[in-house]
């Protein structure tokens, strides 16, 4: 397994830098808490960093197939490389379960990608890309379990950590844990706190950690269109064991008042996955007398109709 490092980051960084959006910070609901707007990406969440990176040092590499690439994804990351791909001018073809949502799978198509749609869960989707990979040479991305992609999507810590000089804490909604993973490779370099927030019913890293390896465990949550992984990276279980992190779990009722908040208090709409890390100021992670925290709300490609 390669250790995720800062430098990987910062190389990321490097690589992606004038083709995506500089994150937004904006004043919390508290003193002291600050919002990451990396709702405001492209392709509307954060998963736009680290497929450009991916595909990108693919491209300084030669290793771009004209096959195109072709990921399994609960719609996010689907997003991301296909926006990547249109612009490096090769096909992508992205493979989401039969319950993603119906915005993401439009959405998808108007980047131009082709979409399959397989199985109930991302599991069952990953095998059929995994399939697809084989029999077309195409480039097989993934979501979260790839150095690249992570530190693509640790990037982010890079430009909060700038926008707000003295940040003791920056809290993160977790599924496959490539976001958690590249953040705290980062966090750890500027000697931030990390918090990794998971729904109750899709605790990948919570069990992982638990078991002290990746395990597979069940996903029931009305975060898990985009926290669904059924499993933890590796990667994401290294962070999780640093000194500097602390993984939390929220409910989903947390994760619908907290989201709901955001549109009632900010007009912000996001995803229920996005809305999970904010869930935790409610209790399960609970704020030193000083500390700064930003809470990153990841992604907004949801259907707004139950906001009003």
């Amino acid at each position: 397994m390669h250790t995720l490092s800062h430098a990987d980051v910062k190389t990321a960084a490097d690589r992606i830098a004038g083709h995506v959006r500089p994150v937004t910070v904006a004043p919390g609901d508290a003193d002291g808490v600050s919002f990451a707007l990396e709702l405001m990406q492209h392709t509307g969440s954060f998963k736009a960093r680290g497929a450009l990176n991916f595909l990108l040092a693919h491209r300084e590499a030669g290793t771009l197939p004209a096959a195109g690439v072709t990921i399994a994804s609960g719609g996010n990351a689907g997003l991301a490389c296909a926006w990547a791909a249109r612009g490096q001018g090769v096909p992508a073809t992205v493979f989401l379960p039969t319950t993603a949502p119906g915005v993401k799978v439009e959405r998808l198509r108007g980047y131009g990608a082709e979409v399959r749609l397989v199985g109930s869960e991302y599991a069952e989707a990953l095998a059929a890309c995994d399939a697809f990979a084989s029999e077309t040479g195409a480039l097989a991305s993934h979501a979260y379990d790839h150095p690249l992609i992570a530190a693509g999507a640790g990037t982010l810590l890079e430009e909060i950590q700038r926008g707000l000089p003295g940040l003791d804490t920056v809290v993160v909604s977790v599924g496959g844990g490539g976001l958690f993973a590249g953040v705290a490779a980062a966090a750890r370099a500027h000697g931030v706190r990390v918090v990794a927030v998971e729904p109750e019913n899709c605790r990948a890293l919570h069990a992982a950690l638990e078991a002290g390896r990746p395990v597979d465990v069940t996903v029931d949550s009305v975060a898990a269109d985009s926290l669904g992984a059924r499993r933890a990276s590796a990667a994401a279980l290294d962070a999780a064991r640093q000194d500097h992190v602390r993984s939390v779990l929220v409910s989903d009722a947390d994760i619908v008042r907290a989201r709901r908040s955001l549109w009632d208090d900010r007009r912000l709409v996001v995803e229920h996955a996005a809305a999970t890390a904010h869930a935790a100021l409610g209790g399960a992670y609970r704020r030193e007398p000083g500390e700064r925290v930003a809470v990153v709300l990841c992604g907004a490609n949801t259907d707004p109709s139950d906001l009003v």
